[in-house]
């Protein structure tokens, strides 16, 4: 269901319940003007309905045909109920403090107070003595990305998984920010240099500067500090071919800007922001846990908007740099949902609050370093939605092999293949990323579960 029709339903049944005291499936349906005896209609007036009662708005009573549904009570409500936009978050565990501030930049932007830079917010940090993460937090974050045990060279970690980095942190940083490219069509960007077709030229540039400012980093990961001139090389790299002024490349801004969807204005003083980005790297360098160190990049880098345009990408990639240093997995952001990444950053900007980016940040660097672990991916919960439709699958890839798709058509093919079987739209969508990420994992070793010989797996990879 789209997800325009399936919040329409939502208010519907909500405004519904104001009037009612309980309604049923053909209530909702003759409200809606849907058909009562449509079974597809009737299955995604359930759907919804379930979901509400699974958010605590309304409770279930009776069963099958005679089952309806009725709004909790106020008391009942008040504990369960999410605040309102939180769905981004649902598998994501939140603090109290997160919750509330979610409610906060989940109201309408005619509701929030307009705010500009908080200095204080920076100055008053004091290294190793502020944190935004906690101590418990960096310790289960250690613990979750030491990669081994081994005292080795900086970097040497993230050069033994450059290829797998470059692509899932080029694609989800590029995601975050609008990009269209799925992730097979960035592993052959990236691999062979060949843009999708019917994409924009922009979104293929944009990946690309991910892949040479991530090589960036990693070459540099000897190096003892993070400098300014680091953190302007990697805006440079980032921006190439995608602003307008090319002398604003790795420059900081002289000119205000302004972000859509906040309240937020950013300092316009270009001398005061040159000093504000001189005592954040200074601030970045005097940190000694690594996490802590990321966490504070992220934050204050997106928050001080340092340079005219890509300052997320710039922080999201400066993130990493302490991770790299130390040979802790990396983040690349998997699975981070984008408003879930944007309402984080409103607490940042409107409040100086960093608890909901916090709690995304512990969450996504959990995601991450499960990329990277062989060990934890092993031992990780069994994926229902691959199970369900396991055979299905082993017959695409299998499919896609015998038929020795090129790189260039995978993505066509399979949302064909996907498409013939007539699935729930949001099983679809998930069972696409479920054949991409095995596709883009296919070796000679693991090929046997696909049914496919060795000479029918290297005739199709010689064409990719």
């Amino acid at each position: 269901m789209a997800a325009k029709k399936r919040a329409d339903l939502e208010a519907l049944i909500l405004a519904l319940l104001k009037e009612k005291t309980e309604i049923s499936v053909p209530d909702v349906a003759q409200a809606a003007g849907m058909s009562k005896s449509d079974e597809g209609d009737r299955k995604a007036i359930r759907r919804v309905l379930t979901t509400l009662v699974e958010r605590g708005f309304l409770e279930a009573r009776g069963a099958a045909r005679a089952r309806v549904y009725a709004a909790l009570t106020t008391t009942k409500s008040a504990s369960l109920q999410p605040p309102e936009g939180s769905k981004p978050f649902k598998d994501i565990l939140l603090s109290q403090e997160s919750e509330r501030l979610l409610k906060y930049v989940s109201q309408s932007l005619q509701a929030r107070a307009p705010v500009g830079y908080n200095q204080d917010f920076l100055r008053s940090y004091k290294p190793n003595q502020t944190f935004y993460l906690s101590a418990a937090h960096r310790a289960e974050l250690l613990k979750t990305g030491t990669a081994e045990n081994k005292a080795r060279p900086s970097g040497t970690y993230a050069r033994s998984i450059l290829n797998r980095l470059l692509i899932d942190l080029s694609w989800n940083s590029s995601r975050l920010e609008g990009n269209t490219y799925s992730l097979l069509e960035t592993k052959r960007l990236i691999e062979l240099g060949e843009s999708a077709f019917g994409k924009d030229a922009s979104e293929a540039q944009m990946i690309l500067n991910h892949k040479g400012a991530i090589e960036y980093i990693i070459e540099s990961a000897a190096e003892d500090k993070i400098t300014a001139h680091e953190v302007c090389s990697i805006h440079a790299l980032l921006s190439e071919n995608l602003l307008g002024d090319p002398g604003a490349l790795g420059r900081i801004r002289q000119l205000a800007v302004g972000i859509g969807g906040t309240n937020y204005m950013p300092l316009e003083n270009p001398h005061v922001l040159k000093e504000c980005f001189q005592v954040f790297i200074e601030k970045l360098n005097l940190i000694k846990d690594s996490f802590e160190q990321s966490f504070f990049a992220l934050v204050q880098l997106s928050y001080m908007q340092a340079f005219e345009d890509v300052n997320k990408r710039t922080a999201r990639l400066v993130a990493n740099i302490p991770l790299i240093k130390k040979n802790l997995r990396p983040l690349s952001f998997m699975d981070v949902d984008s408003e879930a990444y944007v309402k984080s950053l409103l607490g940042v900007y409107e409040k100086n609050d960093v608890s909901l980016f916090r709690d995304l940040y512990l969450w996504a660097y959990t995601r991450s370093a499960q990329r990277y672990s062989a060990i934890q991916q092993a031992m990780g919960e069994t994926n229902p939605l691959k199970l369900k439709y396991r055979s299905d699958i082993q017959e695409i890839i299998r499919t896609l092999i015998l038929e020795k798709v090129v790189g260039s058509q995978l993505v066509h093919r399979i949302q064909n293949l996907i498409g013939a079987r007539k699935l729930p739209a949001a099983d679809a969508t998930e069972l696409f990323k479920l054949i991409e990420m095995e596709i883009v994992s296919l070796h000679d070793g693991n090929i046997a579960r696909f049914k496919i010989r060795p000479s029918e797996f290297q005739e199709w990879r010689d064409l990719q």
